[in-house]
C-alpha cells in the first residue's frame, strides 16, 4: 500500500522562507547588541553606533545590511549620513501570534 505525499503548501513555503531570514538576522550577538541600542536611541546615525559597538565601519555596515535586508531595521539617508532605527511593526509582528500559529499545533478536539 503506497502511502500519499502530501502536496508542499507553497504560501507556508515562502513564510518559512522569510522567517528564516529574519530569524538568522537575529541569531547574531553584534546584531542584538545593535538592535538593542536603536530601541534604546532611537533613530541612530551610523557614525555614532560605531564607537558604541566598538567595530570597525565595515563590519558594522555588513551587520545593518543584514538587520536591513530583513527588514528588522529601517535606514534614512540624510546628506551623507545613514541613520538607522528598529522597524517596530516588523519586531511586533516576528513577536506577534501569527508566527505562533505557524508552528504550533491546532486544537484536536
Amino acid at each position: 500500500m503506497l502511502k500519499e505525499i502530501p502536496l508542499i503548501d507553497h504560501g507556508l513555503e515562502k513564510s518559512f522562507e522569510k522567517y528564516e531570514k529574519k530569524f538568522k538576522a537575529l541569531a547574531d550577538k553584534k546584531r542584538l547588541q545593535i538592535m538593542n541600542i536603536l530601541t534604546k536611541q532611537g533613530s541612530t546615525c551610523v557614525c555614532d553606533l560605531i564607537p558604541i559597538v566598538g567595530m570597525p565601519q565595515s563590519k558594522l555596515s555588513y551587520h545593518l545590511k543584514i538587520l536591513l535586508d530583513a527588514n528588522i531595521i529601517i535606514k534614512e539617508t540624510k546628506g551623507t549620513w545613514s541613520y538607522y532605527e528598529i522597524n517596530m511593526e516588523e519586531v511586533n509582528h516576528i513577536l506577534s501570534e501569527e508566527l505562533c500559529c505557524i508552528l504550533k499545533p491546532g486544537n484536536s478536539k
